[in-house]
């Protein structure tokens, strides 16, 4: 009876623990982007952004500035890392003086999402020469879902 008790209570521990791990990756981010950035289709102004996926089941983000004057909406896909991040942070390659968003970590998880290279993105490589681009990293927090 005792062996049974610890087991199910083991089971539920970690079935509580799977769904903070999905809550949280559900979770918006809050980031200040320094620079005027491209992201998918649209280039957005510097300022201070809310990225968030738009529902439990699709991929899609919405990248919104928190004035309201910018929005766009991307259609990432699944990039796995070879162990969770230690911080929440967008992924930006920098080609030139340009910027387009690369991918999008959570704290915590392994699994990330990227974008693929735009056609702006792909002009811009071809304009530099094929130099490789450079990678820039911007922190980002997390906002608890009941903001």
């Amino acid at each position: 009876m005792k062996k049974a008790f610890f087991r199910i209570t083991g089971i539920l521990a970690l079935a509580f623990l799977a769904a903070g791990s999905v809550v949280r990756a559900q979770e918006p981010l809050l980031v200040n982007i320094p620079f005027a950035f491209t992201a998918g289709k649209m280039t957005l102004p510097a300022g201070e952004y809310r990225v968030q996926s738009t529902a439990e089941a699709s991929s899609a983000l919405l990248i919104q500035r928190i004035d309201g004057s910018a929005a766009t909406y991307v259609m990432p896909h699944a990039v796995q890392a070879n162990r969770p991040q230690t911080q929440s942070k967008l992924v930006f390659r920098r080609n030139g003086e340009r910027y387009f968003l690369s991918q999008v970590w959570i704290e915590g998880h392994s699994r990330g999402k990227e974008l693929s290279p735009s056609a702006k993105e792909k002009e811009q490589t071809l304009l530099a020469r094929n130099e490789a681009p450079d990678q820039v990293t911007i922190l980002a927090r997390l906002i608890p879902s009941n903001h």
